[in-house]
């Protein structure tokens, strides 16, 4: 009992003794002048990069600090006066006496007199408990002056004891964590904590995004309760997800050296801070210890239009498959946004036919308030004769890299007006759900427009009769992907319609497999073993896929299983094929899948020799990157050996998210009468149809029509040239991310991370009773620019840094049919062209006149072309195919 209370009284002792160490805070000596040396370092390079090969400056000066005044009823609050005085600055690393671009100058004439009496007249600290709370100087210095102080200031943040804590300084409010021993702090920033005035924004996708990580350490020694030393190292390094040696390093560094104690002034008497600051100089004024954003001035910039007629010739059709038409396209963006109304209105009315339609992709993947103005302004909806324009503006909404409610808004205001095409009723809809999940994605499921457009695409399909209308609705759902639209797709997975069943089924695959109930898997069930009615075996076989990927039972997978052997000739083909992808591409199923076939009921060679030409493939087009790509090829004929629906899909995957980039899907109806075959149990009465549909970059397009009806086919049969159909061409801004860093030493640095990506994805099919074959193509040509720029501007002088990559490639799905005998012969193809990879980095310093300072590097790198591999039947079938053709 005695040891306890001794352990408690040595307990309450200790508390006691922590809580008298919490209250005191560091000090200064009244009359006393503590003469610091103070210095920053910036230095923006590649992350492998050396120190030497930085891009950067560094100031010098020193810094007088004294004690103004002390709050009597309080030791620990007290009002410091802060001087800096010669002020230098020079390179951060060793520079030729050619490439110093402070050779000959004078830090009067880098900073102009005015600035440098500003930066040298005294200002005051409120610095409560070693914590910097207000900063007072004159209201009418220049910003970047203010800024510097500000950094300064920083630099006097402490506290005698270890803890956690949220702060301000000069890049914002922080978590802070201090680790106190008897003569050092070490005070760490959770940089992820921080809070700023600034306001950026970033793409939604994270695999075409980018990736921060920063630190911020200050390590202090102390002396006598007050700083003798403090050394501050910070870095953010930034870097392209899809590509991560596209970074960016920024290192600041600050130090404050103890050069000596001296006799300085006595400290002034008052009651508050605020009068004895007043009293000391009455143009003082408080400013905060954040630092703030000066107004950038841009003297001999080009002008929106003169920018405009330097580039429009690499944006011209037949350039977009390059590299030069991305690259002007983010160059002109830039552009955009920081023009006016008027500015873009005259452009768009002053632009060439041709290069008008990719003048529209730019504009409106501007985003801001006056390119979306201007374009609602240029733009008639209410006439057909602009259709190109009006859906190349539509579908850069969809691709829109950060919308806005206004954005949505006006998409529903266009609905709701006079439409002139069709088309164009549907592409408006369809990218309104496209808008939604975006918006919802950020967490503006409630905004008032997101909730009224969320309304009418819910009640959308079942509010008409009209077959297209309702294909409307429920591809503007399959783009928004909101779970409460689940119950509704699964409702129409089991439509009569087969076209409603196909989008309601190939929708409900695009969400989280945790949202798919077993209610919905049931309603997918059904539809498979038609439990209810006869569906089209391109139903059948998309309602297996969303089974298969959506957490199955195992009574699921089972039943599936055995239904191979009852299926109609080329679907029995087409589930083996799954299964046995499944197994080899070890997805989620395939455990499950695995452990069924255990059962020799199962896995027997009745069910499992079954001939045909149907198949299904997945494989890794890159591997082992920061991107993880991979490909799919679907591919179901109907037992008369015409195809029925091919699908392409590839996907990115990085750090755990996934982007569908592309899906190309082809279908086709209701032709075994032109080779006088019997059509498939549940396609007697199919209407004579082919079409393509495209998904690009988790935007679902309006599909595009070959034919529609006997009479269209045979029309288009003999007049047919042979040349591919556009179902997407234009230029989209895939990365676009926009932030401002302050540092701590009161500099800022802002950053840019754009991508561009000029596509043409085309597809056609020709059909030749003559040779008796049928050949589908889908042709991807497309460059992907992406340049990332970080530039600390301190007004008088300037570094910046740009990484960039870019590439062209093209990818060419060629399936070729033979039905001259049987079994047909069917080889599919999927080519990968040579193209070039480049890098570059380039650094510029600048002062505000005088020659800049650049430095440029670059490598290219030929990837090699390939034949993505498909399963063994399918190189069979080609060697066939072109044996016979030969």
């Amino acid at each position: 009992m005695q040891r306890l209370v001794a352990l408690l009284l040595c307990l309450t002792a200790f508390l006691s003794a922590s809580s008298e160490g919490a209250s005191k805070g560091p000090r200064l000596d009244d009359g006393r002048l503590y003469r610091f040396r103070y210095g920053v370092e910036l230095g923006l390079n590649h992350p492998k990069g050396t120190a030497k090969g930085s891009a950067g400056f560094q100031f010098s000066s020193d810094v007088d600090i004294s004690l103004a005044w002390r709050n009597p009823e309080n030791q620990d609050d007290q009002l410091l006066r802060v001087q800096i005085s010669n002020f230098q600055i020079q390179n951060v690393a060793q520079r030729s006496r050619k490439n110093n671009i402070f050779h000959d100058t004078t830090t009067e004439s880098i900073l102009g007199r005015e600035k440098l009496e500003a930066l040298q007249r005294p200002f005051m600290l409120l610095w409560r408990m070693g914590k910097v709370r207000n900063l007072y100087t004159h209201k009418a210095e220049p910003m970047t002056v203010k800024n510097l102080k500000r950094g300064v200031a920083s630099m006097l943040m402490m506290q005698l004891n270890s803890g956690k804590m949220i702060e301000a300084d000069a890049s914002g409010k922080c978590l802070v964590e201090y680790k106190a021993t008897k003569d050092q702090v070490v005070r760490t920033k959770r940089m992820d904590s921080c809070k700023n005035q600034e306001i950026g924004f970033t793409t939604h996708s994270q695999v075409l995004g980018v990736s921060e990580k920063s630190t911020s350490v200050t390590v202090i020694t102390l002396q006598d309760g007050f700083i003798k030393s403090a050394v501050a190292e910070e870095t953010h390094v930034l870097s392209t997800n899809a590509h991560q040696t596209t970074a960016a390093k920024i290192l600041s560094r600050q130090s404050l050296f103890l050069l000596e104690v001296a006799s300085g002034p006595v400290e002034a008497a008052g009651k508050d801070a605020v009068s004895v600051v007043k009293s000391l100089d009455p143009k003082f004024f408080s400013v905060g210890v954040i630092s703030e954003k000066g107004k950038s001035q841009c003297k001999g910039c080009p002008s929106l239009m003169d920018t405009w007629k330097a580039i429009r010739g690499q944006l011209e059709p037949k350039s977009l498959s390059k590299s030069s038409a991305p690259r002007s396209f983010l160059t002109l963006i830039q552009q955009l946004r920081k023009a006016s109304k008027a500015e873009i209105l005259k452009v768009l009315r002053n632009c060439s036919k041709t290069a008008l339609p990719q003048l529209v992709d730019a504009v409106t993947s501007a985003q801001t308030a006056s390119s979306l103005s201007a374009m609602l302004e240029f733009l008639d909806f209410s006439k057909a004769d602009g259709m190109m324009l009006q859906e190349r503006f539509l579908y850069a909404c969809g691709f829109a890299s950060h919308p806005t409610e206004s954005m949505l808004q006006a998409l529903l205001d266009i609905s709701k007006g006079k439409i002139g095409s069709n088309d164009i009723k549907e592409s408006v809809v369809i990218i309104m759900g496209a808008l939604v999940q975006k918006l919802c994605r950020k967490g503006g499921c409630d905004l008032p427009t997101v909730i009224a457009v969320k309304e009418q695409l819910l009640a959308g399909p079942d509010s008409t009769q009209d077959e297209a209308e309702v294909q409307m609705y429920l591809l503007a759902l399959k783009n928004s992907l909101l779970p409460e639209a689940i119950p509704l797709l699964a409702r129409y997975a089991e439509s009569e319609t087969g076209a409603f069943s196909t989008i309601a089924i190939t929708a409900l695959q695009r969400y989280d497999p945790l949202l798919i109930t077993s209610e919905v898997r049931q309603a997918l069930n059904r539809v498979y073993h038609q439990n209810r009615r006869v569906y089209e075996k391109n139903v059948r076989a998309a309602a297996a896929d969303v089974i298969l990927s959506s957490s199955p039972s195992y009574m699921e997978v089972r039943n599936l299983l055995l239904s191979i052997g009852h299926l109609p000739h080329e679907m029995n083909k087409y589930m083996l094929s799954k299964v046995q992808d499944i197994m080899r591409f070890e997805m989620p199923a395939s455990k499950l899948v695995q452990k069924a076939m255990e059962d020799m009921m199962i896995h027997n060679y009745d069910r499992f020799s079954k001939l045909g030409s149907s198949s299904a493939y997945s494989g890794f087009m890159t591997r082992g990157g920061d991107v993880v790509s991979t490909y799919s090829l679907d591919i179901l004929y109907s037992g008369s050996g015409i195809m029925r629906r091919s699908i392409m899909n590839i996907f990115g995957q990085s750090n755990g998210a996934l982007l569908h980039g592309l899906q190309v899907a082809i279908e086709a109806q209701g032709l075994e009468s032109l080779i006088a075959a019997t059509p498939d149990e549940g396609e007697e009465d199919l209407e004579s149809f082919a079409g393509m549909s495209a998904l690009l970059m988790d935007v679902q397009l309006r599909p595009v029509t070959f034919f529609k009806g006997y009479s269209d086919l045979m029309s288009k049969m003999f007049s047919m040239s042979g040349d591919p159909i556009n179902v997407v061409k234009g230029l989209i801004l895939l990365t676009d991310h926009s932030q401002v860093i302050p540092l701590q030493s009161g500099l800022r640095a802002a950053v840019e991370f754009q991508g561009g990506l000029g596509i043409d994805i085309s597809g056609g099919m020709e059909f030749s009773l003559w040779y008796r074959e049928s050949k589908t193509s889908v042709n991807n040509r497309g460059a992907l620019v992406v340049v990332g720029n970080v530039t600390v501007d301190a007004d008088f002088l300037s570094v910046s840094l740009e990484v960039s990559f870019d590439m062209e490639a093209a990818l060419d799905f060629i399936t070729t049919v033979q039905f001259s005998n049987y079994p047909f012969l069917v080889c599919m193809q999927m080519d990968k062209t040579t193209f070039p990879f480049r890098e570059s980095v380039s650094k510029v310093e600048k002062l505000a006149s005088g020659e800049p300072f650049t430095w440029q590097r670059s490598r290219e790198q030929l990837v090699p072309g390939s034949e993505f591999p498909l399963h063994q039947e399918n190189s069979n079938m080609c060697k066939k195919v072109f044996d016979s053709s030969w």
